[in-house]
Parts: structure tokens; C-alpha cells; sequence
């Protein structure tokens, strides 16, 4: 089990729930080109109805705090316009927790695993019960994933990949007195153990869902497959200094990178890690939507690999779900698929993404952002964001205080801690 990384408090840290609204930053990456619509008089009908239909969404942003229209820099002219299917709108409610994305995004099909695993999250919207009466419903949580677990485990057995069996075994065993002790809490009416027990049992059925990939499950595009690649997952620490902050003077934030789903955005990272390039770079964005870095000192808007002299570039990649391949090179809308749903959806608080230029899909180099929204009301393929800029991991640890990090807050360091092995054609290890 991953170890607990805190962040040095200066004094108590009081959340903010008010709208915080976007401001302008200088430079030209994703999200800084500010374009404002309005109702023309003059348009003709349908420019007109496209703008009114902007300026509505602009509006729905304001209020509910919601991405809008205007960060996107849409151009009215050639835009396509399609809502959304209704169903897509009604669908329910997205998952918010960045673990549970993630375990959902691995590219396994194992039914029971799954069945132990939904009923462990459930314990989350158990917990919004106040009092000791939650522990009932917690209970019921409990009762149900044991179940699944006895009745299913000979199918959760089957489907661990042979070279990964051993240790996909083991995690069961843990598992299993898990479920144990937590029903021995729940018993105990220690309410405040719960979600500590909780999140340990959800880290056993992740690893166990983990050894069940067996291999990387596709081929990369030829003309990507000498660029670093992460073929699998990794996981890496981003310390961060924080100047002129009350609530907080030094934070470490912990984020795994998706290469399943992900492997040349996530690689690319990777790779910059291991040269050090984001280490003694600034934040520099933070206004309440995102939070961005990676554009270095000088006219360059990326990394300059120093074995070509020009800026590494890397494609928009983008995993559908139902597809065994990402799509490289163009966006869903681009597409047409606008019912698609993504693997890495931007719904989690904490979403990390690749920057790029917004009418060039594969200009994305070292610039990335941390999403600070929640999707609320816009769930997966139903937002301006799934689709068109690539998710290629998620913020586990320590999430909430991205949102206190500010324009001049620096990167100490960003280190990997495990899967580092998982990155192939390593540039960073090419002389010069």
C-alpha cells in the first residue's frame, strides 16, 4: 500500500466552494486565448443563433462554475455544431474519484472483479450519512463485496495474466482479511476507520485488476513507435514550494500516469521527468479553472530536444472507450463521434492533460494542466474538454491543494516512484 503524503500546513486550510472564474494569461497555449461572444445584430440567422448559443453556455458557466464556450476560443464560422444525446445528458452522475477512474480504465473484461469492486466505492456515498447510521448501509456495502468475492474469486483467479498470478494471488489474500477487518469496524461502530480500511481494500482489487493485463495490449502507430513510449503505468511525486500561501507552504502531490491508455502522451512525460525539465520551472497558470506549467524560459513554447535542436512535438491521443487502439491526430468532434465517451475522461478534480495549440492537434510538447472542475453537469463526451485535449493521468494524493497553488509557485521536483521500467526508447538516455 501506497504510503500517505502530506502537505506542511501553515495554518487550517478552509475549502472554497465559490465560483472562481478564468482570467487571462500571456502566453499562447491551451486556454489563453480569450474570445467573448455576443448576440449580433447584424449576423446573419444562423451566425446569430450560433452565438446566442454561446453566449447561453457562457452564461450557464458563470453561474454554476462550469467550463464555458469562451475558454475554448470556439470559431463561429467553422464550428459543427450537434447537441448532445439526451440520454448522454441523463445518464447519471460521472465518477468524480480519480482510483476508481482509473481502475475502470485498465484494459481487462473481467465481470467479477468488477462486482467486488463497485460495491467497496459504493462505501463512499454510504459515508454521506450522518452519524453511526451510515455504518448500516456500509454494512450492506460490505456484505455485498465479501459476497461477490467467495462466489466469483475462481473467475478472478482465471483472469490474472500467468507471469502476474503470484502476486495477483496474494493481493487476495489481503483482500480478503481486508473485508474481514472492516466488517470487525463497522461491527465496532468505528465510523472513522471506514474510509482509511476503504480506500486499503480498493488499492488490493486495483493491484489485483492491474496483474490481470497481460502484456501492452496494442502496437503504436509506426510513426510513434521510436518516440518514448509508457507501456503500462507509472506513478511519480510532484514537490512543489509554495510562495505567499497562508494555508500552505510545501505540498507533494502524488499522480499516476495512465500508458495503457495514454502510452506516447504519458511517455513524453515520462521521458521530461527524467531529464529534469519541469524541476525549478514556476506555475504558470492557476486562475480557478486550471493549473498549467511547462513552457520554458525563452521564445520556445516546448522542449527543445537537444539531439535535433528543435521542439518535440507529439500527437493529440485520444482512447475511445470500446476501442482496443487511442485515436491519433484529430479529435472526436473531428470525427464526428460525438457520442463517444473517452477512457480518461476529464471528470475527476485533479485531471491532468497535454497543452497544445487550439487549432493544431498535434503541437502538444511539454506544456500540461491540472483540471480544478469538477464534471457536474457534463458528464463524459457531453463537455468541451473529453475528446479534444488528452488525459493521460490523474492527481491521487493531495488533489484538493492544487487549488491553493498560484502564478509563481515552484516545482521542487517531479520523481518517478514506480513504473519507470514501463518507459521504452527512453530519449533522455541518448547522449547530447
Amino acid at each position: 500500500m501506497a504510503s500517505i503524503i502530506s502537505c506542511n500546513l501553515i495554518s487550517p486550510r478552509i475549502p472554497n466552494n465559490g465560483i472562481r472564474f478564468a482570467t487571462t494569461q500571456n502566453n499562447n497555449s491551451w486556454l489563453t486565448k480569450r474570445f467573448v461572444p455576443k448576440c449580433s445584430k447584424n449576423a446573419n440567422p444562423c451566425q446569430k443563433l450560433k452565438e446566442c448559443a454561446i453566449s447561453i453556455a457562457l452564461a450557464v458557466g458563470l453561474i454554476t462554475g462550469m467550463p464555458s464556450y469562451a475558454d475554448a476560443y470556439v470559431n463561429l464560422n467553422s464550428y459543427n455544431w450537434a447537441l448532445p444525446d439526451l440520454s448522454v445528458l441523463i445518464s447519471g452522475p460521472p465518477i468524480k474519484d480519480p482510483g476508481a477512474l482509473l481502475r475502470y480504465a485498465l484494459p481487462i473484461d473481467n465481470k467479477a472483479v468488477r462486482e467486488v469492486q463497485k460495491p467497496l466505492e459504493d462505501i463512499t456515498e454510504s459515508l454521506k450519512i450522518a452519524g453511526v447510521k451510515a455504518l448500516d448501509s456500509v454494512e450492506r456495502n460490505v456484505r455485498q463485496a465479501s459476497r461477490a468475492l467467495k462466489q466469483g474469486k475462481s473467475l478472478i483467479v482465471s483472469g490474472l495474466a500467468e507471469s502476474k498470478k503470484e502476486h495477483g494471488l496474494e493481493l487476495l489474500d489481503k483482500l480478503e482479511a481486508g473485508m474481514d477487518e472492516l466488517q470487525q469496524i463497522v461491527e465496532d461502530k468505528k465510523r472513522e476507520e471506514v474510509a482509511p480500511k476503504q480506500k486499503e481494500l480498493l488499492n488490493y482489487v486495483g493491484g489485483v485488476e492491474e496483474d490481470m493485463v497481460d502484456g501492452f495490449p496494442y502496437e503504436v502507430p509506426e510513426e510513434y513507435q521510436s518516440m518514448p513510449l509508457l507501456k503500462g503505468r507509472a506513478t511519480v511525486d510532484m514537490k512543489v514550494k509554495v510562495k505567499d500561501n497562508p494555508n500552505v507552504d510545501e505540498c507533494v502531490f502524488r499522480i499516476v500516469l495512465d500508458g495503457y491508455n495514454a502510452p506516447v502522451t504519458a511517455g513524453n512525460f515520462v521521458d521530461l521527468v527524467e531529464r529534469h525539465f519541469y524541476d525549478g520551472m514556476e506555475i504558470q497558470r492557476a486562475d480557478g479553472f486550471v493549473v498549467q506549467t511547462g513552457d520554458p524560459e525563452g521564445p520556445a513554447e516546448g522542449f527543445i530536444d537537444p539531439s535535433t535542436e528543435k521542439t518535440r512535438t507529439i500527437p493529440l491521443e485520444i482512447m475511445v472507450k470500446g476501442e482496443k487502439a487511442p485515436v491519433y491526430g484529430e479529435t472526436l468532434e473531428d470525427l464526428g463521434l460525438y457520442k463517444a465517451q473517452t477512457k480518461l475522461p476529464f471528470n475527476a478534480f485533479g485531471t491532468m492533460a497535454m497543452a497544445r495549440d487550439e487549432f493544431e492537434n498535434n503541437s502538444g510538447s511539454s506544456q500540461v494542466f491540472w483540471l480544478l472542475k469538477e464534471s457536474e453537469l457534463t458528464p463524459s463526451n457531453a463537455n468541451i474538454l473529453d475528446g479534444r485535449y488528452a488525459v493521460f493521468g490523474y492527481v491521487t494524493q493531495n488533489e484538493d491543494f492544487l487549488a491553493d497553488l498560484k502564478v509563481g509557485d515552484v516545482i521542487e521536483s517531479i520523481q518517478v516512484v514506480s513504473g519507470l521500467d514501463n518507459l521504452v526508447n527512453p530519449s533522455y538516455k541518448i547522449a547530447g
